[in-house]
């Protein structure tokens, strides 16, 4: 019986030949595939890990998190189109009437010889009439047609910026009237007029977010 016949086969059975059985443990495949899902899932934490932290440290995207709480999702704003440029008279297109409301003298010839010095072309001076006469809180009043409501009053209103703007549906022509109320304390600027004056003609674009799956 050969050394290699295993116990209790007596002589019936024998291993033959010239190589031996191959005694090694099992396949280690099962453990190699467990391996390399384990290191995905580390490195898929890690990636996570890393998004996070550019997030605190820059402060994210605060769009897309308010669209996220609002179940939205929310792309970057973006800039509208230029809009084209606006057809506005120009001061010497535009008749003003410079009406006093106030109890201090002199103030409508004074205003009228400023709008004059910018370029408007000048009415009547004098004192309002009595539905404004000292009746008016504020700056003043900007009074013109309908018509002038995207026109003549906007361009007078770039020398008096926080006047009242009316319109009279009533009202014949084209000229408009300035009547000064009682916080008058003088026109803008005509740095501050010239740039509101050029704002008209060259509106800026505003920028607009586009909001999807909502």
């Amino acid at each position: 019986m050969s050394m290699l016949t295993p116990p209790g086969m007596g002589g019936q059975y024998k291993i033959t030949g010239d190589k031996y059985p191959r005694m090694r443990p099992a396949r280690r495949r099962g453990r190699l595939a467990f391996a390399g899902v384990a290191c995905a899932t580390v490195l898929g934490v890690l990636g996570w890990g890393t998004l996070q932290l550019i997030d605190v440290f820059t402060g994210g995207d605060e769009a897309s998190a308010a669209g996220t709480a609002a179940g939205c999702r929310v792309t970057p704003a973006r800039a509208s189109a230029s809009p084209a440029a606006v057809a506005v008279p120009k001061p010497a297109q535009i008749t003003v009437n410079v009406l006093n409301a106030t109890t201090r003298k002199g103030l409508a010839q004074q205003t009228a010889d400023e709008l004059k010095k910018r370029g408007f072309r000048i009415g009547d001076v004098s004192n309002a009439p009595a539905q404004f006469d000292k009746k008016v809180d504020g700056s003043g009043v900007l009074l013109g047609p309908a018509a002038a409501l995207k026109g003549a009053l906007p361009v007078l209103g770039t020398q008096l910026p926080a006047a009242e703007r009316r319109t009279d549906a009533a009202r014949k022509g084209a000229t408009v009237d300035l009547i000064i109320g009682n916080g008058f304390k003088g026109l803008a600027k005509p740095a501050d007029a010239d740039a509101a004056l050029a704002g008209l003609a060259t509106p800026r674009p505003t920028p607009a977010a586009e909001k999807k799956g909502c």
